[in-house]
């Protein structure tokens, strides 16, 4: 029992520090001091500890040489990385999922689709809570997409990769674009049309459609458009392409 115990408690404290990793509330780089973390979350040491080490088995957190852990750190150079490794483990997903799909699978494509059609953002005006659930959706579509792949090992690469990016691109594009957008900077339009065109449901239906119709040309064609879309942001925002990289 005790240990049923233990475990629960690593688990909820793995969930608790994943769910805030990946939307930067613990921004990259961040010591993660096992005092401060406990008083946060009110988990107990152990449980922390037993977290952080499966966090850092994921790449979500780095161990530091006689200074505990740290958020693992993100830059320009790994994003583009992440994209290209995005392109060659995807793509195959998709065009796998299409030629193994069948009713069930249209059926949550459509579905997913639709719960990200009725998350509307306003740029201008966006909480983070609308950007949590956004966030959420959006990688529920694209795994609905995959969702009829038979590739575990791809599957599992996947999942890897997209947590990465969601978190680089949530702190290296969309957050310094919303700063910019709040008039914090100049010269933001650009970096707001960028983010305002890659967030749009127009591009994930038209994805949607042509896995639907079994159109590999179109679909390998917008995957690729899409996935290049956070690199394409983050070049447009203030922030991009400084010290970053």
């Amino acid at each position: 029992m005790q240990d049923q115990v233990q475990s629960t408690k690593t688990e909820s404290a793995y969930r608790l520090l994943r769910r805030d990793i990946l939307a930067t509330r613990l921004r990259p780089g961040a010591p993660m001091k096992l005092g401060a973390l406990r008083d946060r979350y009110e988990i107990g040491w152990t449980p922390l500890r037993e977290a952080l080490s499966r966090l850092e088995a994921e790449g979500l957190v780095t161990a530091v040489s006689n200074r505990g852990f740290a958020v693992a750190p993100v830059s320009r150079a790994e994003l583009e990385d992440l994209t290209r490794t995005r392109m060659v483990v995807e793509l195959p997903l998709l065009l796998e999922s299409i030629g193994n799909g069948g009713s069930e699978w249209e059926s949550a494509v459509v579905t997913a689709h639709y719960r990200l059609s009725r998350c509307r953002l306003s740029i201008d005006n966006v909480s983070e809570s609308e950007i949590d659930e956004w966030d959420e959706r959006h990688a529920a579509f694209h795994a609905a997409l995959i969702g009829a792949a038979r590739s575990n090992w791809l599957s599992r690469f996947q999942s890897t990769i997209s947590d990465q990016l969601r978190r680089h691109h949530r702190f290296l594009s969309l957050a310094p674009t919303l700063r910019a957008a709040e008039g914090m900077s100049e010269g933001y339009r650009e970096a707001v049309a960028a983010l305002e065109d890659a967030m749009a449901i127009e591009h994930h239906t038209a994805l949607m459609e042509a896995a639907l119709d079994r159109d590999i040309d179109r679909a390998r064609a917008l995957m690729t458009d899409h996935i290049g879309f956070t690199i394409h942001v983050f070049s447009q925002s203030e922030d991009g392409g400084r010290a970053l990289a």
